[in-house]
């Protein structure tokens, strides 16, 4: 499977993406067979309608680039997988919001943030159970659910941790697979996602 990734260096990505046998394109999202939206700074708030109340390292020509990308396979009915910041990116893109800055979820410094979560989601619950610990370093999460998605995985105080769309085949989760304290046991999302 050809999956696009647009921009930047993204380590972590390609070596889960190379794990499943995925390869990686990064030029003519058109031609590829899957979109992956990856982690990083906060989406412009004028794109889901609000003032900047907290947001950071905004970068409109990767938010214009990503909302292109995502159009492109949206309408082709291709998938489309959201990490951190792609989860918030697919949630707004079929036009929901976001809470811009959220205590609790990110660790200062270089320790990661681990919490518990619970999901109905029967991909996730196979590969990892109906509760089981994510890694979180996002101070910004899902508010009003974009159309056509419904929530299937939280955080124990009921931030949004996983997203699947009702009829397309999209799904993104807050957290990071990529980087899983155990990479391999993250890697199996991007396995069932794209092999």
């Amino acid at each position: 499977m050809k999956v696009y990734l647009p921009l930047g260096d993204f380590p972590n990505y390609v070596n889960a993406l190379n794990f499943c046998g995925a390869e990686i394109c990064r030029e003519h999202p058109e031609d590829c067979d899957a979109l992956l939206l990856p982690g990083g700074g906060d989406i412009d708030p004028k794109l889901y309608g609000q003032e900047n109340r907290g947001s950071e390292g905004i970068k409109e020509e990767r938010d214009r680039l990503e909302a292109e990308a995502f159009r492109i396979f949206a309408e082709r009915g291709r998938p489309i997988f959201g990490v951190c910041r792609g989860a918030q990116m697919v949630n707004v893109m079929l036009g929901g919001t976001l809470h811009q800055d959220i205590p609790g979820h990110r660790q200062e410094g270089n320790d990661e943030l681990r919490h518990g979560s619970r999901t109905v989601d029967p991909l996730l619950i196979s590969l990892y159970g109906e509760r089981f610990i994510v890694n979180s370093t996002h101070h910004q999460s899902i508010d009003r659910l974009g159309e056509g998605l419904r929530a299937v995985q939280w955080a124990e105080d009921g931030t949004i941790e996983a997203i699947r769309h009702d009829t397309l085949p999209i799904f993104a989760v807050q957290w990071h697979p990529e980087r899983h304290h155990e990479p391999i046991e993250g890697w199996k999302l991007f396995e069932a996602l794209f092999k």
